[in-house]
């Protein structure tokens, strides 16, 4: 029986597991942005948010956790500086997992993850939204008539 064990072993020893969690997580915190499969996506999420939790503090304890899990030290320099500082304020959810459809040759479902205060996209739709306004033909004809009679009236007259 499998009472209490919701781990996903997504077909690999645990060492191959280990280190393609480690790579897709230094892929992520680099690009913010990165497409896999959904069970992939889902094993990454559990894997990598309790770093960015951990790099809200940075302590050398802390640097020396991430860097154990990541191996990469350009990456644990890019977390603890500039990822931080974009997470601090947020509580959790760090990331999000966007399904795109099944893969052509498989048939695996697809999907990408990214970090949720780098999202370009939605930030541009949030602030892009301007209020309708209406237009109507009878103000540019009013317009258009009020000014037509000036230029046509001879100097004479005026």
């Amino acid at each position: 029986m499998r009472h209490n064990k919701k781990f996903n072993h997504l077909g690999r020893t645990a060492s191959h597991r280990k280190a393609m969690l480690s790579n897709m997580a230094c892929s992520l915190l680099k690009h913010k942005r990165i497409t896999t499969t959904v069970a992939k996506a889902k094993a990454l999420k559990i894997f990598v948010e309790p770093l960015l939790t951990r790099a809200k503090t940075d302590t050398t304890a802390s640097r020396r956790i991430v860097f154990r899990n990541l191996q990469d030290k350009f990456v644990v320099t890019e977390l603890f500086q500039e990822i931080s500082q974009k997470i601090a304020e947020r509580q959790g959810g760090y990331t999000r997992v966007i399904k795109t459809g099944h893969r052509l040759g498989d048939n695996a479902e697809m999907c990408f993850i990214e970090l949720v205060d780098y999202d370009e996209n939605m930030a541009k739709q949030a602030s892009a939204k301007k209020p309708r306004t209406r237009r109507s033909r009878k103000a540019k004809d009013s317009e258009v008539e009020n000014e037509a009679p000036a230029s046509d009236m001879p100097k004479e007259e005026a």
